[in-house]
């Protein structure tokens, strides 16, 4: 058992880390206040080879492990966690396309996804479905070219903004069986957005309702087989969980380092608050919580590449842990930080705002703790 970073994966992290924060860093808060990210970023990133993170070489792209991927985000996430998270739902939707689509769809879709020139959002949520995913209404009836589209997405991260969506649709009876997964691209006709939605975090992100009113698509659209598009939404939730817990991590950890810092200069009392034992042990506290969390994601990340059959329930428990681990640090980190960490400047307050959604997307925390119940029992 090797619990160290190959050299490669070293260099991955730190080639992650370089360009967040040259990059990314610097314009974290002014994307925010703007409310996007702007497009010609992503180009950037794409030519490091995060455009496609695993998906296959033979598709174009880097063909990296979940374990090495959950390194980008981690590196990633120490600039800006919001951004970070948006390249994660891109690289979901692509590997779902590289593993379950045709020759064809992979051929017109990957090359450019690969490149970044299509950024690509994940369609499952609606209005009335949110952890209920499978009771999703937003239908796909079959006509002589394809399908046509009717329903509403809702809290879709690059709404109106990204140029292709992975839509999750019903088109056969109830439940998860009569679920399908179609490409949309930006421009169809039928498609439409909502209005921009104001969120606590992850602000740099626009996030819209998508909405189809008579939305033709062709038969070519479809990815894979019908009936099989809950499957691969849950296919591609597992690893999405790692990259959200891996954008908490990131993100407490650069809290902590910010901390640390700011507690060397910052004078109470006639000496360094870091030289205060009961803040000592807080530190030491976070410390732990965060390596422990570190090792979690690590090993899920670990089974889910080797396909073992408790992955699955790995990737909850590591979502649920790493996630509350990660706001709980970061919110310790304010507080150690005094009225300096309300301050936007201090950047401090931004990533309380941004982790907190955590908990709730890729499937909520509650959700996670069901599906380890259930797997505990029915290993009885």
């Amino acid at each position: 058992m090797d619990f160290a970073l190959s050299e490669e994966q070293t260099a991955i992290f730190d080639m992650a880390h370089a360009f967040g924060q040259d990059r990314i860093a610097p314009h974290a808060r002014a994307w925010e206040r703007e409310g996007t990210i702007p497009k010609d970023l992503w180009p950037e990133i794409a030519a490091l080879g995060f455009g496609g993170l695993y998906v296959s070489e033979e598709s174009g792209g880097a063909g990296l492990s979940r374990l090495d991927a959950t390194l980008v985000f981690e590196a990633l996430s120490m600039a800006c966690p919001s951004v970070a998270a948006f390249l994660s739902i891109h690289n979901m939707c692509a590997k779902m396309i590289d593993k379950f689509s045709s020759d064809e769809m992979k051929a017109r879709v990957l090359p450019k996804a690969m490149t970044m020139e299509t950024v690509l959002s994940y369609c499952l949520t609606e209005p009335g479905s949110g952890s209920d995913a499978a009771a999703l209404k937003t239908r796909a009836e079959r006509t002589n070219e394809g399908y046509t589209l009717n329903g509403t997405k809702a809290f879709i991260s690059g709404g109106g903004y990204s140029d292709a969506y992975v839509v999750m649709v019903r088109t056969g009876g109830d439940g998860p069986k009569g679920i399908s997964t179609v490409y949309v691209e930006d421009g169809a006709e039928g498609l439409s957005y909502g209005g921009l939605e104001d969120k606590m975090g992850w602000r740099s992100q626009p996030t819209r309702q998508v909405q189809f009113d008579n939305c033709n698509i062709s038969a070519s659209d479809l990815v894979g087989e019908e009936g099989k598009g809950f499957i691969y939404a849950m296919n591609g939730l597992d690893g999405g969980r790692l990259n959200i817990a891996a954008c908490s991590l990131g993100a407490a950890q650069q809290a902590l380092n910010m901390t640390l810092s700011y507690m060397a200069e910052r004078k109470a009392f006639g000496k360094p608050i870091d030289q205060f034992q009961g803040l000592q042990f807080r530190l030491a506290d976070m410390e732990i919580e965060l390596q422990a969390a570190r090792t979690f994601l690590r090993q899920a990340a670990w089974k889910l590449d080797n396909d073992t059959p408790d992955a699955t329930k790995f990737c909850a428990m590591a979502k649920k842990f790493v996630t509350e681990a990660g706001s709980r640090i970061v919110n310790q980190c304010l507080q150690l930080h005094g009225g300096y960490g309300y301050l936007a400047d201090y950047g401090i307050e931004k990533l309380v705002r941004d982790l907190r959604v955590h908990e709730i997307l890729e499937g909520t925390n509650e959700i996670m703790r069901l599906i380890v119940a259930r797997q505990m029992l029915a290993d009885q």
